[in-house]
């Protein structure tokens, strides 16, 4: 791949996608146009081992997703949910710690509102709104640290809003179960979201962290993950390093009813704990 990204790496830019399919917005288009068309298959819903698209080895996963590997949704995923889901819907992205001189695309996905406005440290950069067939909105935004903000609006009301923060240095982590309470069965599982973030719980972008868990109680380390398609790491072990700021570790029960306390912690950081209930 002539213009292939060195880290192995998709934009979330949506303009990355398997040379036999079109990118998702592409193909968004032509469900929307076409009255005929019922509905479409998607290829896929999450990303999965093997079939290393569109990167070869050392890439191991596919990329065309909505959601990786981790169940953490990407930012395409918000496009979706912005089509097809009846509550109202804001996402910006990309992060906001970038350098100096550097000018950034800000994209928002959004439904039920005329228009988004987006503000940098408390300045409007403007409003947009979608015209003809487009599915997002964009800012080419000069880079400075602080906060971007988006506001979406509906006859000039407000609807949402939504904002960035630039994340200062890596400081604590922070869990979050998807359940704190699961049957004492042998199988039920906590899915619980790490998170490498700074003193005032932002999320840092790039953090690589390596993280170790450790369990007491009623259960144990069912799997980790961190959503890389080019991890290498086992899914059975006590430890991860986070991509992206982000790993995942994922809780199993055992037959007695009680309670799992999980910890993580990593050097340099403050630690984490999360008791889940097994009853």
């Amino acid at each position: 791949m002539e213009d292939a990204n060195a880290d192995l790496s998709c934009s979330s830019y949506d303009n990355c996608s398997t040379p036999w399919g079109s990118t998702h917005e592409e193909t968004l288009k032509k469900l929307l146009k076409y009255d005929h068309i019922s509905g479409m298959f998607v290829w896929t819903g999450f990303d999965y081992m093997g079939e290393p698209t569109p990167y070869p080895w050392p890439a191991r996963s596919s990329y065309f997703g909505i959601v990786d590997l981790a169940g953490f949704p990407k930012d395409i995923y918000y496009l979706y949910q912005s089509l097809f889901t009846p509550g109202p819907v804001l996402h910006i992205f990309p992060h906001w710690n970038w350098q100096a001189g550097q000018t950034i695309d800000v994209w928002a996905y959004y439904n039920n509102a005329d228009e988004v406005e987006l503000l940098l440290n408390g300045r409007s950069l403007g409003t947009r709104r979608k015209q003809q067939d487009e599915l997002h909105v964009m800012w080419r935004v000069p880079y400075e640290p602080g906060t971007i903000t988006a506001i979406s609006r509906n006859n000039g009301k407000v609807v949402l809003q939504k904002e960035i923060k630039t994340a200062g240095e890596p400081a604590k982590i922070q869990l979050q179960a998807d359940r704190q309470s699961i049957n004492a069965d042998g199988v039920d599982l906590s899915f619980v979201t790490v998170r490498i973030e700074d003193k005032d719980g932002n999320l840092i972008p790039g953090a690589a962290n390596l993280i170790r868990f450790s369990v007491k109680g009623d259960g144990f380390i069912r799997a980790v993950d961190n959503g890389s398609q080019t991890s290498m790491e086992a899914f059975k072990d006590d430890k991860r390093k986070a991509f992206n700021g982000l790993a995942l570790v994922v809780i199993q029960s055992t037959n007695k009813k009680g309670n799992i306390e999980l910890t993580a912690s990593a050097d340099g950081l403050k630690s984490a704990s999360v008791n889940i209930l097994t009853q």
